[in-house]
């Protein structure tokens, strides 16, 4: 039986984070410095996960795929070609930069990769919010003379967020996550980032942080993509082209099960406890692939995001 797979966290320092993955999760942090994302499943040159136990343990994700890409991902999928998506925690106790991702259309033309995302809010402060997409009206032009002035965040909507919310962020979108957000992001393979405002901050390093004006300014003008609309469970948060991404809340003693060779999913633990063969607790991120047939059983209530359909991500 081909056994799902549990990855060793890759925890990356940033500005922003703080140390509540440590406390909310439950996980140990070493040193003192902020700690903005837990890296859960990645297959990256520059990072890769590396399987926690079984069989596969101490293997990284891209030697598992490059090994048993047909028992992971299904017959179809070549060998060489990397896992399609990545899953971080984030923890946001300062806001992140006013940031795009380039739309397919143009990632190519500007040396990145398009990154569609999705942001499921797992804990919020009680004035927690985000910047998400342009007001109706606001032009590359008055968007532009705002970056002069300093007044990027009057442009941008800023809903209110709470716990359970979810939040699709299509490549090309300008957004930043503000303060007070403990946040699943689930994502297309990619780690793309421009930024066009950073709120005068300084980095971790002491020095201002990198700006890429040029290419948000151009994600701008090439976005197709909708209004991000916050979404609440249970059933579909997400769809689109990149990802499907589905809630599921189980009573105590409620069984939820995956059959084998339909396709490859990952399954997050967002509240609760499940049994399959293994404890799954919050924070939890697991790959079940397709050859593997599995089974789940809630300790106590439980909510679990399924992530799907990535296989052309």
């Amino acid at each position: 039986m081909t056994p799902f797979l549990q990855f060793k966290p890759l925890y990356q320092e940033r500005v922003w984070g703080g140390r509540t993955l440590e406390t909310f999760l439950g996980r140990k942090l070493t040193g003192t410095t902020p700690i903005g994302e837990s890296w859960e499943l990645v297959d990256r040159p520059e990072a890769q996960s590396v399987v926690a136990g079984g069989p596969w343990a101490g293997l990284t994700l891209h030697e598992v795929m490059l090994a048993h890409a047909a028992e992971i991902m299904g017959p179809a999928w070549p060998a060489a070609r990397p896992f399609p998506i990545l899953v971080k925690w984030l923890d946001c106790r300062d806001r992140l930069s006013v940031q795009v991702h380039p739309p397919a259309g143009l990632a190519g033309k500007l040396g990145g990769e398009p990154k569609t995302e999705n942001w499921y809010f797992a804990h919020t402060d009680p004035d927690a919010a985000v910047y998400a997409g342009l007001k109706a009206g606001v032009t590359r032009a008055a968007f532009e003379q705002a970056i002069t002035a300093g007044t990027v965040a009057q442009c941008l909507g800023r809903p209110a967020v709470r716990a359970g919310d979810s939040l699709l962020i299509h490549s090309g979108t300008m957004h930043a996550i503000d303060a007070g957000n403990v946040i699943l992001e689930i994502q297309q393979n990619s780690d793309t980032t421009y930024r066009v405002y950073d709120w005068g901050r300084m980095g971790l390093d002491g020095k201002p942080r990198a700006l890429h004006v040029a290419q948000s300014l151009a994600c701008l003008e090439a976005n197709t993509a909708p209004a991000p609309r916050l979404v609440r469970g249970p059933g579909v948060l997400a769809q689109c082209r990149e990802f499907t991404i589905r809630q599921q809340v189980l009573r105590a003693g409620e069984k939820t099960t995956f059959a084998r060779g339909q396709q490859a999913r990952i399954l997050s633990v967002v509240a609760g406890e499940l049994d399959g063969g293994g404890r799954l607790t919050l924070g939890d991120n697991v790959l079940l692939p397709y050859a593997g047939e599995y089974s789940f059983v809630a300790k106590a209530e439980t909510t679990v995001l399924v992530t799907e359909d990535f296989s052309g991500a």
